[in-house]
């Protein structure tokens, strides 16, 4: 399984970076990761509604241009659906039964994702009801990706 992470903005803190380089390691073990990073704009503060949907877009359509045809995609929003670790660990494992091995999760920026990248996706799935950095989201799905795999796996992991 390839399982690819697509991303608006960098990673600015040491410690976001070593916490998904740590899991991108233990991760090796079964599956091939890969992290893509696209460029965020800037947003006025104060901006329109219209402005923000600018925003948006523009970070939607550089999302799309990283989005291969054959993945299978999965975008984190606030309105998706949610599962327990469990559901999620199933999910990895069935996507990989029913052939599709290349996997492409998509972080939006801090104003969300574009409604064109949104409607691209396979599943939409939420983590929470709250809103979280997407810096810090990036470390949460990696390890609950680590985490569904230790899960199929039968082994051990912290509850």
């Amino acid at each position: 399984m390839r399982i690819t992470i697509v991303c608006v903005g960098k990673i600015k803190e040491a410690f976001y970076r070593d916490a998904v380089e740590e899991y991108r390691k233990r991760l090796s073990g079964y599956c091939r990761t890969e992290v893509v990073e696209v460029a965020d704009e800037m947003t006025k503060e104060g901006a329109s509604a219209a402005q923000e949907e600018q925003v948006r877009k523009k970070e939607g359509e550089r999302i799309l241009s990283k989005i291969k045809p054959d993945a299978y995609v999965i975008t984190l929003e606030i309105t998706g659906k949610k599962m327990d670790s469990a559901a999620f660990s199933n999910m990895l494992q069935k996507a990989g039964v029913e052939g599709k091995s290349h996997i492409q999760f998509v972080i939006g920026g801090s104003l969300g994702l574009h409604a064109l990248v949104s409607q691209r996706a396979d599943l939409k799935i939420s983590f929470s009801d709250m809103t979280f950095p997407h810096q810090l989201m990036r470390v949460i799905l990696f390890e609950q990706i680590y985490r569904g795999y230790r899960i199929a796996n039968g082994q051990p992991y912290h509850k």
